[in-house]
């Protein structure tokens, strides 16, 4: 096994709303796709790396509680962080150090209302 993670879904009830939220706080285009009737956003992802979407429909719901992924801030977590607010979204964990090795990290609820976070190795 080379990585524990190989997909993630984050639930939305508006795809648009939630495309354009993590558009503009990744500075990242999503790529829209449709696979057994369900909507999604993919996230930007090299080939064979760990990929993901957001992604609409039943039985997935948007939650503040339950599993936490880490989404790649760069080397700009202040900046993504900033970003969240200014795209709707709330911060509910500002950029905290947790070593030199590590990085930093930071969360947020989004615009659907899932919590996330991000990571930056500064």
């Amino acid at each position: 096994m080379s990585n524990a993670l190989s997909w993630f879904e984050i639930p939305v009830t508006d795809l648009a709303r939630a495309k354009t939220f993590y558009g503009r706080v990744l500075q990242a285009e999503l790529r829209e796709e449709s696979l057994s009737g369900r909507k999604m956003a993919i996230f930007p992802y090299q080939e064979g790396g760990v990929g993901g979407a957001i992604i609409e429909g039943e039985p997935l719901k948007p939650s503040a509680q339950g599993t936490v992924v880490y989404l790649d801030a760069g080397g700009d977590l202040p900046g993504a962080l900033k970003r969240v607010e200014e795209a709707g979204g709330k911060v509910v964990m500002g950029a905290t150090l947790l070593s030199e090795q590590i990085g930093s990290i930071g969360m947020f609820l989004d615009s659907e209302g899932n919590r996330v976070a991000l990571h930056s190795p500064r």
